[in-house]
């Protein structure tokens, strides 16, 4: 098992790191909107926050030789499902023409106050 962190996304709030790869697969742990360069979440709300979040994940990938297109599985915590179609548009965008398997869950409550939460599942190639 390899641990992965890399600068350009914020350190784990926890005791975990940020991936974790084994056999070939690679395991984020979920991304909040919390900007790396300030330690703080993101204002403007949903939107701003899920862009974060989603460099954030690329910053991940990224570090451990994948994108967006080695995706193979995503799980989503929102805080609130009336945001889903915004998230939708925002998650197209990211993923281009890929089509990951996908779970979208609506949670009570996510850590920092976060209003979207995503971890991913990737192919390391």
């Amino acid at each position: 098992m390899k641990l992965h962190h890399t600068d350009r996304a914020p350190a784990a709030l926890g005791p975990y790191s940020q991936a974790v790869s084994v056999d070939g697969w690679l395991f984020t742990s979920g991304q909040v909107g919390i900007d790396p360069a300030t330690g703080t979440m993101v204002g403007g709300g949903f939107e701003a926050q899920a862009r974060q979040v989603l460099h954030n994940l690329e910053a991940v990938l990224a570090n451990a030789g994948c994108t967006f297109a080695d995706v193979v599985k995503a799980t989503i915590f929102v805080a609130d499902l009336a945001d889903f179609s915004r998230l939708n548009e925002l998650y197209a965008a990211a993923m281009g023409d890929h089509r990951p398997a996908r779970s979208t869950v609506q949670a009570a409550a996510l850590p920092a106050g976060a209003l979207v939460e995503i971890d991913l599942v990737a192919r390391i190639r």
